[in-house]
């Protein structure tokens, strides 16, 4: 293994300004030819189901009042004139805002859907043939709605303004964007200060972080061209991309550049100190990398969509990252050589002794008492993490404020009181049309009421406020017809009162073609669609809808909305949680078998990373829930908190592991102890302190996002992972589980005590620090 990095490092250092020049290419090719990450942004949670799920069956069934998701998309004109009944004019201008939304392209049909019942409003429908879930193709389409409202030249006091859930997505793409920006931005000037002060130099942060920012580039546009070929992409993964990048990239960057000043130190000239330090821990860049790769795509396995559509998007990323760790930034460091540390100076010989091997010498001393503090301190945090409950399932339903959509939204709840922007769709479906016996909508009405789980529920009997009994309604069809075909005006002539007419032609957004179909349009007594409660009611929610198609006859029925999908979220995400974590571990433990040579070593490796994310849940669950009041954590933290840090953590365990295992074949085990954890001591703080603080960036920076709760509480969470695995897991615990454990580290294989790892190694003191 070590020829092939070996030559690898020959390659970058000798051919260093091609490779410079070919990366440059790559990022200029990119940013030209591909779409941008965060225009296929989709922050809606529920559209990451499987098809399988109750939730998104019920919204098959409710198809043809619904649409298709993978055919048609259906968006919401609100008009509306606060503090008096629409005028002439303005039922005029609602009449151009219909005509100019059925000239945008894709639009297949505009009809004006009611009246509001206070005579103030009046909402307008428009179906696109564009998929639900085509998040990028939606943005045109909701833009040249706007463009046709405004050119509908409303009178004075009217609002024209889009509403509803495509609308809304559009807007929280537009702030993903934005966020994704900020984040990007803060957490390269805070990588860029710490790494000032960890190297006291001008030129090296520069140098660490740019190959980081340069696969950042190229990836975000690869994985944007994955999009635009149907790869779902949310909002986490924009920023969980750009942190794993710039951090991890980072990190990797450090390892490398820590070792080749080391080298210098030995007094390599600059060029043979790259190659050299490439080859000493090539492996283990390569190993790290591997191993988060390999987490990432065991998210392959996962039903819900937003676990399975993280893994490629972010594996690309680690992959792009490791390219250019290993060719980019050693071609970098040889082509500055000593001056990429200006102003310091590299000086020759041996360091002094520094903490971290103080530190080391003091916990090789007394292993068992080091091991005894950190499980009792793990434990005690552990146990915190028994109040942890799971909450945000939604992702971003509501538009930021202050938007065109957030508006329109809140027009529709002011002044269509029974109807929401965000209502529980009750499906039913009989053999019968509901225009020959409305007696079976008046059934399943009121044993749904008898329910008494709905504070409010608007179906085909009562569209627009105005209730008609099922004999009016069939009376009505016999003289009107199909109420989706009524114009908004009624006929001269046709001598049915315009309450009534208003009341049946509004029905059309409740029967679906042919009267087979309906919906109920219902507001839950346990809270609005998004909140915890009204997820956790979905199953008594499913069991009242079920009883009222028995007593109605309906032959299929089901229940769709953001609640019900969302406790399938939380379902199918506990599924995946105990289908892909041992696969996840197992696929670790053989990669660290097969990188550090041992049985043993990956038991007690993988053990500690269980600690470390235990202790990090309970501190989460102790902050959010216990302090901050929220009503639970969010439902992905638990997840990728274990796949991150077990991923990551594992970086840190192969660089420590491999040096102790470096410096075991020169020296007593103890003594390659103090020695490891004294030369990767600063390296493993530094990536960590690095690593920690742009999940912390995350945190801050995106908690204001369209996904802002969810957000902030994964960037906290992992952020303090990382900060105990660093600072006690990988420099402590571990150092003092192998030096309580001997040899049998490396069991079954062996070290020959005094078999020196190569021709070249240098001899150094015990207990010195970068």
């Amino acid at each position: 293994m070590s020829r092939i990095f070996a030559a690898l490092a020959r390659f970058s250092v000798r051919y260093r300004y091609p490779v410079v020049a070919l990366w440059i290419a790559a990022v200029v090719v990119s940013s030209a030819a591909l779409p941008s990450l965060s225009s296929e942004i989709n922050n809606d949670n529920s559209q990451f189901l499987p098809a399988s799920t109750p939730s998104s069956r019920a919204a098959a069934l409710g198809a043809p009042i619904l649409g298709s998701e993978g055919h048609s998309t259906e968006v919401v004109i609100v008009a509306a004139r606060e503090g008096g009944k629409l005028t002439a004019a303005d039922q005029a201008a609602i009449g151009r805002a219909a005509a100019g939304a059925r000239n945008v392209e894709k639009v297949e049909s505009v009809r004006v859907a009611g009246l509001s019942p206070d005579g103030q409003a009046a909402q307008i429908t428009v179906r696109a043939a564009l998929p639900r879930t085509d998040v990028r193709a939606q943005k045109p389409l909701v833009e040249s709605l706007q463009g046709a409202l405004a050119r509908a030249n409303a009178p004075p006091g009217l609002k024209l303004r889009l509403a509803g859930a495509v609308a809304t997505n559009v807007a929280n793409q537009a702030s993903s964007q934005k966020t994704g920006k900020q984040t990007q931005m803060y957490s390269f000037i805070f990588i860029i200060v710490l790494l000032l002060l960890i190297f006291r130099s001008l030129r090296a942060p520069l140098i660490t972080l740019l190959p980081a920012g340069l696969s950042l580039l190229v990836s975000m546009r690869l994985i944007g061209e994955l999009g635009a070929h149907g790869l779902k992409i949310s909002e986490i993964t924009d920023l969980l991309l750009i942190i794993l990048i710039l951090g991890a990239g980072t990190d990797y960057g450090l390892f490398l550049v820590f070792r080749t000043r080391e080298e210098m130190r030995h007094g390599r000239d600059a060029r043979a100190a790259v190659e050299h330090a490439l080859r000493r821990v090539g492996e283990s860049i390569a190993a790290s990398a591997g191993t988060v790769i390999l987490a990432l795509l065991t998210l392959l396995l996962a039903s819900f969509g937003i676990y399975r559509d993280l893994g490629v998007p972010l594996a690309i990323g680690v992959a792009m990252m490791l390219l250019a760790g290993l060719t980019l930034l050693p071609a970098l460091l040889a082509i500055f050589g000593r001056a990429a540390f200006w102003p310091t100076r590299v000086k020759q010989g041996a360091p002094q002794t520094g903490a971290w091997g103080r530190i080391a010498g003091r916990l090789v001393a007394r292993p068992r008492v080091t091991l005894v503090v950190g499980v009792v301190l793990f434990g005690g945090l552990a146990v915190a993490a028994l109040g942890y409950h799971a909450s945000g399932f939604g992702g971003a339903a509501n538009a930021p404020k202050g938007t065109s959509s957030a508006e329109g939204n809140a027009l529709i709840a002011r002044h269509f009181p029974k109807s929401s922007s965000n209502p529980a769709n009750l499906i039913f479906r009989w053999s019968t049309p509901v225009y020959e016996r409305p007696q079976q909508v008046a059934a399943a009405q009121a044993a749904l009421a008898s329910s008494e789980r709905f504070r409010s529920i608007q179906g085909p009997l009562e569209a627009n406020g105005t209730r008609l009994t099922p004999a009016e309604y069939a009376r009505l069809h016999a003289r009107l017809g199909e109420p989706s075909k009524l114009p908004v005006t009624p006929p001269a002539g046709v001598g049915v009162p315009i309450p009534q007419y208003n009341a049946y032609r509004a029905s059309a957004s409740f029967v679906g073609a042919g009267g087979h179909v309906i919906q109920f349009e219902a507001s839950l007594r346990a809270g609005p669609q998004q909140s915890t409660a009204a997820m956790n009611a979905t199953p008594a929610i499913r069991a009242a809808v079920s009883r009222a198609a028995e007593r109605s006859g309906a032959n299929a029925s089901g229940v769709a909305g953001e609640a019900a999908a969302l406790y399938d979220v939380s379902a199918t995400s506990n599924s995946d949680i105990l289908n892909i974590v041992p696969v996840a571990i197992l696929a670790i433990a053989i990669l660290l078998a097969l990188v550090l040579r041992s049985l043993v070593a990956p038991l007690y490796l993988i053990l500690s990373v269980a600690f470390s994310y235990l202790a990090a849940l309970g501190v989460a669950t102790l902050v959010f829930v216990d302090i901050v009041g929220e009503p639970g954590l969010t439902f992905i933290l638990p997840f990728l908190m274990f796949i991150f840090l077990l991923a990551l953590g594992e970086d840190y365990n192969i660089l420590v592991m491999t040096r102790i295992r470096e410096e075991a074949r020169v020296r007593p085990l103890k003594d390659a102890v103090i020695h490891a954890v004294g030369r990767t001591g600063t390296t493993v703080t530094s990536a960590g302190l690095v690593l920690a603080g742009t999940f912390g960036v995350l945190a801050i920076a995106a908690g204001s996002s369209a996904s802002g709760s969810q957000v902030r509480e994964v960037g906290f969470g992992l952020a303090i992972g990382i900060l105990m695995d660093t600072f006690v897991v990988r420099t402590l615990l571990v150092p003092a589980t192998v030096a309580l454990l001997g040899r049998w580290n490396w069991w079954p294989a062996g070290l020959g005590h005094g078999a020196r790892a190569d021709a070249d190694a240098a001899p150094e003191p015990v207990g010195v620090r970068d």
